[in-house]
Formats: structure tokens, C-alpha cells, sequence
């Protein structure tokens, strides 16, 4: 989004992002940005540290060395106090000759220095585990995304997925800081000062002490859970905002072509309204949180130094004891301050982490067989055997559908909108399993051969083809990932792109915009075919590859995928039957059945659906004009 985070912090805090390791709290950070209400689990923090503990446990020596670090650091921060109390008593003219007790002013300094320089050793060794745990969670994610069938990826926001996966892997960074580095040296320290209050002092002191720590966490617990819908609430907001904003861009020549940037800038100004107003009512709720933390630590550090100055007033105690117990008070104040943050780091990490973990949760619906094994091409023959596909159960799309493409043959499918063609395609490459029947190539149902092996045998020529924002070299390599450069311009050569790139300034370094928009259509489509030659395939679909072109540049495209599919088994998905008229075979789909199928010459002697389609296109204005 476009505007300023409400939790930014104020003028007598750090101006920089918070780190997990920091000492000082800063302000409440935005939680999570989901795309739609993250579903509450019961113990969603067990959980997330049982999900986090397979990416953390592989670093044994560094925890162990992080812990024997912490301890360290910490036993010094406590024993700093007691150095001070010692130097602030040989300084007392009443208690001895006045000298400078130079030891204890050392001992002093160099407890400060490890309780620093440890601190940070600790963060240090521990980075690696923290930013390994983030980078393995976020690529399982990524990787996960990729297994999910097509049926999810059409039902979500791509914008909102990605900030899912974003926000996921610095929750699943900031949790693990927090937790491990905030939370159990705060109670180990809290430990060892009540130990140390309950050696030195009256048991009061510790109990006063006690007492403080725990109002102050039943306190912020409960706040902050009263508070965390709302935080949730703002994170909706948010996302929605960002996912539109983010369809907004991307469909950026349709708002252009209606003339509706201010109906596209109003819905996003909407969103932003409603932002806004959860933004506020969370930074109210921040201030009640906060003031509530400041007043218990007030009145807890009152009560005590009251009490150590009676002590000091009876002469039970020194000055240096007061000057003791004010420090370990000040340093009390700190990790309980930061317990409180740190309580609400972890409820924010968890909401961070919550959609992540339900992407890694969501069902693969297409998956390979237990016993899946290669597909084995021998001629590439195509069968569809008494096939039919529903969307839903209350969506029919295809039924009964049963052809054969020989090896090397040609077989084309057409049909009105919605005759179910596109989904032929899709079914082949298994983006989605069919209801009933089967699908074979050279007699392998596809169900029981790897989704690697049986994509790696079929290219495609899409009808809309987008290219990733980047040089022609990396969109044509895109096939084969792993070819020469000798190889890429060889299949620029076949499909007939190589002289035109060569004629660029930047040749194959052209970058070619977002989704290829900087090319003509005739030129994103010669980089889709040459894209798929470099994939060397048995079978080659074409699914209406040349319906979005001019009547010329068809023609052109049109012997160039006539040439590429010359001796390999050809699916074509069509639209203009003037393209289709020297293929092997034609099949007619009406609302997802086979009406008819032959040849042109056949089709158009039976007079019936193919011809009417054939009349019905032979009579078009623009065509008969190109004509």
C-alpha cells in the first residue's frame, strides 16, 4: 500500500525497523496481511513452534553455543549491579578511608563489556538459524504453491498469496527472535534477580518484585488479546487493498480502454477509508496497552524503592544496597517492558504465520500415484477414452468424450464458447484429472506416470501467451532451462524470430516488458513456438494460437506451426476453421460432447454443425474484406 504504516514510531524511539534480538521496545508493528480471515486454531502458538522446530533443530552447535552465550550475558547484566553497590561503598567517607577502588571500577567496566559484547555474539551465532529457518520455510511454501492444482490459483488473488508468503517468512524470522532470545533470558533473569533480592534483602523485596511481573503479564496478556482482532481486522483490510491495487496494475490497458481510473482510484480509496479507520482504533488500543504496562511498572518500582529507602533511613542498608536494588530494579524494568512487546511479537508472528502454514496445509488435488513411474514416449499416440469432466458436480463440461490421435498425426477440436476445447488441453497436461475414463499416451494412463515426465513430453502454443518480464533469451530458454545458447538460437531460427531479434539494439537482451507487452502479438507468439521447439516434444498442443492475431500475421504463424508439427502427434484447439482445413481429423464439440468428426471435406459434405460454422465464418465482413 501507498500510505504510511499507523505504528510508526514516535520521536523517543528508534526511527529503523525492530530487530528480534533489539533491547529497547519498539512500537507495535503491523501484523499479518492475509486475503481473506485467517482461520483461529486452538493453540495456533504450539503449533507454530511445532512447525518451526523441523527447520531450527538442524543447528544443534549453534544452539548450544547461542545458550551458552545467553547465560553468560546474562549472569553479567545481573552482576553488574553488585560491582556498583561495592564501588559506591569503598567511595563512602562513612564506612572507610576514602580511595579509588580501582579494581571494582574495572570488574565493572568489564562486566558491562560481556554483558554487551555476548549479547551480540549470541545474535550473531544465532542469525544463521533464524534467516535459514525463514528462507526453508518461504521456499516449501513456493514450492508447495507450485504442486496445488489449477482449480486453487483461480480461486485466489496471486497479490494476496504472495504477501501471505512474505509476511509468513518474517513472522516465522521474528517469532523464533523473540521467543528464543527474548522470552527465556527475560525469565532467566527474572529468576536469578528475585535469587538474589531473597539472598541479600527481606523476602518482601522478592515478593514485591514477583507481584509486579505478574500483574504487569496478566495485564498485557489480557489487553493484547482484546486487541488482536482488531489488528487482524486491519490486516484484512490491508490485503484486499494491496490485491487490488495490485489487479488494478496488472489489467492497466482495460481500466485505460473504459476510462476508469477514477472508478478504479475510488474502489482503492474505499479500501483505504476502511484501513484508515482500523488503523486507528488499533493505535487506541496500543495506547490503553501501553499505558497499562506504565502504570504497573510505576507502581512496582514505587513500592520498592520506598522500601529500600526506609532501609537505607534505619540504617539496615547502605547506599550502595539502594544503589543495587535501583539498578536491578532499572534492569527489571527493561526485560518485563520487552516481555510485554515481546508477548505481542509472538501473537503478531503467529497471525503472520498462520496463512502461510494454511497454504502448506492446503490439499494437493493433482499428485503423482505412489507407484508413479516415467512416461515412456514411443510414437506419441493420444487417446481419450470415454472421457468426461465437471468442474463441479453440478458443472458438466465434457461427456463421453473418445478419439484417437495416431503418432504424427493431426487432430483439431472446435466448437462454439464453452464447448469444453480449452479443457481438452488442460486435462492432457493434467491440470485437472477426468471425472471418468482415461487418458493415454502410447497406452500409459496418466494418472500413473510422473506430472515431470508427462509435461516434458507435450509443448504448447497458448492462445495468450505471456512471457515473464524479462530478455527473449530467458522467455525462449524458459523451455529447456538447461540449453546452450547454440540451441536457443537454433529454435529462434526454426520459428522464424532469430533475424528480428538480431535486428535489436540489445538483441536476445530485450527485455520484453511486463507479460511481453512490448512485443506485437505475431512476436510473442514466434517466442511461444520457439519456446516450445527448444522443449524437443513428442506431442505439441495448440490451443487457439493464432485466434488473437491480424488475418496476415495468422497465415504466416499459421505455416510455421504447420512446419513445427510436421512427424509429431498435434492437438489443435481452434477458432478460425480456415486454419484447420488440412488436418487429419476435426471433431465438433457442442456443450461438451462429440457431434461430428472427419475431415473438412467430410464435415462439409455432411452439411451439419462444421459447415454451419464454416457458412457462418465465410460470411464475416473483416474476413471477407482481408479476403
Amino acid at each position: 500500500m501507498s500510505q504510511t504504516s499507523p505504528d510508526v514510531p514516535d520521536a523517543a524511539e528508534p526511527q529503523t525497523a525492530p530487530s528480534p534480538h533489539a533491547t529497547a521496545p519498539p512500537r507495535d508493528p503491523n501484523a499479518a496481511l492475509v486475503a481473506e480471515p485467517a482461520p483461529r486454531r486452538s493453540g495456533g502458538e504450539r503449533r507454530a513452534l511445532m512447525m518451526l522446530w523441523p527447520y531450527v533443530r538442524k543447528f544443534p552447535g549453534r544452539m548450544a553455543a547461542a545458550a551458552v552465550l545467553l547465560v553468560v550475558a546474562k549472569v553479567a547484566t545481573v552482576w553488574v549491579p553488585i560491582a556498583f553497590k561495592d564501588i559506591v561503598d569503598r567511595l563512602d567517607p562513612r564506612i572507610e578511608v576514602l580511595t579509588v577502588p580501582i579494581a571494582l571500577i574495572a570488574l565493572y567496566g568489564v562486566l558491562r563489556l560481556i554483558s554487551a559484547l555476548f549479547g551480540q555474539l549470541r545474535d550473531t551465532v544465532f542469525e544463521r538459524v533464524s534467516q535459514r529457518a525463514m528462507r526453508a520455510s518461504g521456499l516449501d511454501a513456493f514450492r508447495h504453491l507450485h504442486r496445488l492444482s489449477l482449480r486453487f490459483h483461480l480461486d485466489r488473488h496471486t497479490g494476496g498469496i504472495g504477501r501471505d508468503i512474505s509476511r509468513g517468512t518474517r513472522g516465522v524470522y521474528n517469532l523464533l527472535g523473540w521467543v528464543v532470545f527474548n522470552i527465556v533470558p527475560t525469565l532467566f533473569e527474572i529468576v536469578v534477580v528475585i535469587a538474589l533480592l531473597l539472598r541479600q534483602f527481606d523476602w518482601r523485596y522478592a515478593v514485591v518484585t514477583l507481584a509486579t511481573m505478574v500483574l504487569y503479564i496478566a495485564v498485557t496478556i489480557w489487553i493484547t488479546e482484546w486487541r488482536t482482532e482488531g489488528v487482524r481486522a486491519m490486516n484484512e483490510v490491508e490485503s484486499l487493498a494491496n490485491a487490488r491495487a495490485v489487479d488494478s496494475l496488472l489489467n492497466y490497458e482495460t481500466v485505460k480502454y473504459f476510462g476508469n481510473e477514477e472508478f478504479e482510484a475510488r474502489r482503492y480509496d474505499a479500501d483505504l477509508r476502511r484501513y484508515e479507520d482500523a488503523a486507528v482504533k488499533t493505535e487506541a488500543s496500543l495506547a490503553v496497552l501501553n499505558g497499562a504496562q506504565a502504570l504497573v511498572i510505576a507502581l512496582g518500582l514505587t513500592v520498592l524503592m520506598a522500601m529500600a529507602a526506609t532501609g537505607v533511613a534505619a540504617h539496615k542498608l547502605s547506599v550502595g544496597d539502594i544503589v543495587m536494588v535501583n539498578g536491578w530494579l532499572l534492569q527489571l524494568a527493561i526485560p518485563l517492558n520487552m516481555l510485554g512487546f515481546t508477548y505481542r511479537q509472538i501473537k503478531q508472528g503467529v497471525i503472520d504465520m498462520e496463512r502461510m502454514f494454511a497454504l502448506l496445509d492446503e490439499h494437493a488435488e493433482i499428485t503423482d500415484a505412489p507407484d508413479a513411474k516415467p512416461l515412456v514416449v514411443r510414437g506419441g499416440e493420444v487417446r481419450f477414452e470415454h472421457v468426461s469432466f465437471r468442474y463441479n458436480p453440478d458443472r458438466g463440461i465434457l461427456e463421453d468424450i473418445d478419439f484417437t490421435i495416431p503418432p504424427g498425426k493431426s487432430v483439431a477440436v472446435v466448437g462454439a464458447t464453452g464447448a469444453g476445447k480449452s479443457t481438452l488441453s488442460r486435462l492432457l497436461f493434467r491440470f485437472y484429472d477426468v471425472t471418468r475414463g482415461r487418458i493415454t499416451i502410447d497406452g500409459q494412463d496418466i494418472r500413473a506416470v510422473t506430472q515431470e515426465s508427462l509435461r516434458a513430453a507435450i509443448g504448447i502454443v497458448p492462445q495468450d501467451t505471456v512471457l515473464f518480464n524479462d530478455t527473449i533469451y530467458y522467455n525462449i530458454a524458459y523451455g529447456r532451462t538447461g540449453a546452450s545458447r547454440a540451441e536457443v538460437e537454433a529454435a529462434a531460427r526454426a520459428a522464424h524470430i532469430h533475424d528480428f531479434v538480431q535486428s535489436l539494439p540489445q538483441g536476445y537482451d530485450t527485455t520484453v516488458g511486463e507479460r511481453g507487452l512490448k512485443l506485437s502479438g505475431g512476436e510473442k507468439q514466434r517466442v511461444a513456438i520457439a519456446r516450445a521447439l527448444l522443449k524437443h516434444p513428442a506431442i505439441l498442443v495448440f490451443d487457439e494460437a493464432t485466434s488473437a492475431l491480424d488475418t496476415r500475421t495468422e497465415k504466416i504463424i499459421q505455416a510455421e506451426l504447420a512446419e513445427i508439427a510436421r512427424g509429431r502427434t498435434t492437438l489443435i484447439v481452434a477458432h478460425r476453421l480456415s486454419t484447420i482445413v488440412d488436418v487429419d481429423q476435426i471433431l465438433v464439440l457442442d456443450h461438451g460432447r462429440i457431434v461430428e468428426r472427419g475431415t473438412h471435406a467430410e464435415l462439409l459434405a455432411l452439411d451439419g454443425r462444421y459447415a454451419a460454422l464454416w457458412a457462418m465464418q465465410a460470411r464475416q465482413p473483416s474476413e471477407a474484406t482481408v479476403a
